[in-house]
């Protein structure tokens, strides 16, 4: 199953990722919209920092959460405070929002909305209603996009964390092994009884080529 609502998008993405899970493989588009968070996952896998991940945090119908957890990143801060506080500045823009099957990174309650390095999270979240969101508005005092209400309606995710988290890619394929991941028995913790590996692979030039070329139709 594919989200194909943003896929005006790809002509202009320029990166793509697969994860390798041990429930099957998730392509994920990364936005060239939040370069900084696009090229920290990017070195952040090419220095080896989640190899073999694990999906440590799984709360159905709202995020699966992978790499480094909150108390294991604060702890090692805590431990080593020579080396300070370590976090990416939040890339937030009103037109990248929480549908489901989108990228986000992790953070700490930072008044900044900084974002953790080696955490991420994937987006399940649940079918919304007009009046739901219409009650959203009135608790956040924005607007939704008529056209973020149509995917909200639509496809589901987490309006509530829009302009909290950077939302920084989205699946173009595999979205129902990130079901499945979302659907694992857990403990009272939220975390797996079996552990969900991943692993992530930037995909070559001449793979993301072929994506792009699968996923946008250019004119004529």
């Amino acid at each position: 199953m594919l989200l194909i609502f943003s896929v005006t998008l790809l002509k202009a993405q320029s990166s793509f990722v697969r994860l390798v899970t041990s429930k099957g493989n998730i392509t994920i588009m990364l936005y060239d919209e939040t370069p900084k968070h696009r090229d920290m996952f990017l070195s952040c896998i090419k220095q080896g920092l989640y190899k073999d991940a694990a999906f440590n945090r799984v709360i159905k119908q709202f995020v699966s959460q992978g790499g480094d957890l909150d108390d294991t990143l604060l702890n090692r801060e805590a431990r080593h405070p020579e080396l300070g506080v370590r976090r990416l500045p939040a890339e937030i823009t009103a037109e990248l929002f929480h549908k489901k099957g989108t990228l986000g990174a992790g953070r700490d309650d930072n008044p900044e909305k900084a974002s953790y390095f080696t955490q991420i999270y994937l987006v399940t979240g649940k079918k919304q209603t007009d009046a739901q969101l219409d009650a959203l508005e009135i608790k956040k005092d924005r607007k939704i996009p008529a056209k973020q209400r149509e995917i909200y309606k639509s496809i589901g995710g987490i309006p509530h964390l829009d302009q909290d988290y950077t939302i920084f890619g989205e699946i173009v394929a595999g979205m129902e092994v990130a079901d499945a991941i979302n659907q694992v028995a857990t403990d009272k913790n939220d975390c797996p009884l079996s552990p969900v590996i991943f692993n992530p692979v930037k995909l070559s030039k001449k793979e993301c080529r072929s994506l792009r070329k699968v996923f946008y139709k250019r004119p004529g």
